[in-house]
């Protein structure tokens, strides 16, 4: 059985978008994954660990089978295969791919909380996922796309963009 997910990608070191687009890549290349929709590229400023160059950051909505579990396995070996480097939390990253949502499920294990708990806070997640999803409500209620609009106020999340494709 199939399952709707979104997935939040992230990057701040290198070539950010190339790493974006090749975590993207992957995804359609792996097996039991059907990549749906790609929300718009926000550079946003860090958060957490200020210090730091800016993201770009998005969301995909993702088909995938199996569990939340297998999807993370899949999300660290991307992150393995294009070059993260374990640094502090927060810190910069080269790709970063989080489990936002997978379906209705909940999930709160040392590893993995599936929805994401700390997406409802952070503008860098919820106006991309706000594009895709914008009826998704948080646990207090709130719809996605007003989070969305409220956070993007407070935090410094900047004019969205699309990614270049290899050919441009």
């Amino acid at each position: 059985m199939a399952h709707i997910a979104y997935l939040a990608l992230g990057s701040n070191l290198g070539d950010r978008e190339g790493y974006l687009r090749a975590a993207i890549a992957r995804l359609e290349e792996a097996p039991g994954v059907n990549l749906l929709r790609c929300s718009r590229v926000y550079e946003t400023e860090p958060v957490g660990v200020t210090e730091q160059p800016r993201f770009l950051n998005m969301v995909v909505e993702v088909e995938a089978e199996g569990t939340p579990r297998d999807l993370l396995a899949l999300a660290k070996r991307i992150e393995r295969e294009l070059g993260r480097k374990r640094r502090r939390r927060w810190g910069p990253r080269e790709i970063d791919i989080d489990v936002l949502i997978f379906d209705d499920e909940t999930v709160d294990d040392d590893d993995l909380k599936v929805p994401h708990p700390r997406m409802w806070e952070r503008a860098f997640v919820m106006a991309p996922l706000a594009e895709l999803a914008p009826e998704i409500e948080s646990p207090d209620g709130e719809r996605a796309a007003v989070l969305a609009a409220r956070l993007a106020e407070k935090q410094g999340i900047h004019a969205p963009i699309r990614l270049r494709s290899e050919t441009e």
